[in-house]
């Protein structure tokens, strides 16, 4: 892949530099891994909105409990603590 040159302050590149090294990385490689994770939320937000869309139709959320059987009881609930 071809290389390119970003022109950023100082201040921008210093602390670049800080948040790669922080994690092991070189800039180049931390700004590879910051692009990765933004284009994954990026896409999680807009699947988060086709989600909202979607229940929010009237029908859905009973079709889904029709065919699914609903939200578990508060009896299964395992994220309370013992």
């Amino acid at each position: 892949m071809a290389e390119t040159t970003v022109k950023v302050d100082t201040s921008t590149r210093d602390t670049l530099q800080g948040l790669a090294a922080a994690e092991g990385l070189s800039v180049k490689a931390y700004l590879a891994k910051v692009a990765g994770e933004k284009e994954q939320e990026r896409a999680l937000q807009t699947a988060t909105a086709a989600f909202r869309r979607v229940i929010s139709e009237p029908g859905v959320m009973e079709a889904f409990d029709a065919e699914f059987g609903g939200l578990p009881s508060a009896a299964h609930d395992t994220s309370r603590a013992a």
